[in-house]
């Protein structure tokens, strides 16, 4: 019988532990662990995620997939909610309460250094701003405008706030950006076209705007800490989508299109290209990760989600070979 080197011409490689880059196509013996791996490409997709406690919609969201953040939000008819769940990759646990129930806020940061940004109470929009350390919210500086609606993105101590809903501005569709460095807000670059529930990604020197409630809601803009230039258009325009990852490597999940979407789209600096969708449409979610593993949660279907689905992205995977 032939062995693996008068097939392919030569030994399997013994190591001592997995290569930290392998290749498709690429077969070794693990000498640690007595394993025999190979690694191959495998196609994008979504699993189904542990179910939040609460199901909301208009809630802030941050972290990773396996260190997500859900805070605030609606349960509309029900009432709005104050309190924070964590997810740890396959359940999700009760964090600190925020200091007030809000709505369609905005985001940042990661699950122990969380940014919540603007939003409204049911009665009045607020320009607060709080941060959270894995555990407790405290108070952090207030933004010019009061707002909801509005998305962000970047960390707690760099962060960028942008778009919403303004009814103190003209128009309240305002086109400001803000700027957070962890104390207070100052005034960034302008965005091109105010709008609502539009979808974000990336950090302070280099973010995203993507698409929204108005036109053009394909659009995407591109921040560098200083000012917007225009990037690749959405190939589905829409607005409440779930954004994950960085400025030239985001995805976005859902949102609505003339009905609950489940389309999703990755970007990679230049251009937008449709991927696996999720398994079931909605919008005014949240989400966080990378383009290699993301997270989106909760929203709304047409009735409250408190669903987890996650991400990951397609790429070389490394598997083990068994006998049986």
């Amino acid at each position: 019988m032939a062995d693996y080197k008068g097939i392919k011409g030569f030994k399997v490689q013994y190591l001592s532990a997995d290569p930290s880059n392998p290749i498709v196509g690429q077969i070794w013996y693990n000498d640690t662990s007595k394993t025999l791996k190979f690694t191959e490409f495998q196609a994008a997709s979504w699993a189904t995620g542990g179910n939040m406690a609460t199901a909301r919609y208009g809630h802030g969201g941050c972290g990773t997939q396996t260190a997500g953040l859900a805070f605030v939000g609606t349960t509309y008819p029900g009432p709005l909610v104050a309190n924070t769940e964590e997810y740890n990759g396959s359940s999700w646990t009760s964090g600190g309460s925020a200091p007030t129930a809000l709505r369609y806020v905005g985001s940042a940061g990661i699950q122990t250094a969380a940014l919540l940004m603007a939003g409204n109470t049911g009665t009045a929009f607020t320009n607060a701003s709080s941060e959270y350390d894995g555990s407790t919210w405290t108070g952090g500086g207030n933004l010019a405008v009061g707002s909801d609606s509005g998305r962000g993105f970047g960390i707690q101590t760099a962060a960028v706030a942008f778009g919403g809903e303004a009814p103190s501005e003209s128009p309240n569709r305002p086109i400001a950006t803000e700027e957070y460095n962890g104390t207070s807000w100052a005034a960034g670059g302008n965005v091109s076209w105010g709008t609502v529930h539009a979808s974000s990604a990336g950090i302070l020197t280099a973010g995203l705007k993507v698409g929204g409630e108005n036109a053009p809601t394909s659009g995407t803009e591109e921040y560098d800490g200083t000012s917007w230039a225009a990037g690749g258009s959405l190939n589905n325009g829409r607005a409440g989508m779930a954004g994950f990852g960085l400025q030239n490597s985001a995805g976005t999940a859902g949102g609505y299109l003339g009905g609950y979407y489940t389309g999703v789209e990755t970007y990679d600096g230049t251009s937008w290209s449709t991927d696996v969708s999720i398994s079931t449409g909605r919008t005014l979610s949240q989400g966080g990760g990378t383009l290699t593993a993301a997270v989106i949660f909760g929203g709304t279907t047409g009735s409250l989600s408190a669903a987890t689905e996650e991400y990951t992205g397609a790429g070389p995977v490394t598997k083990t070979i068994t006998v049986s």
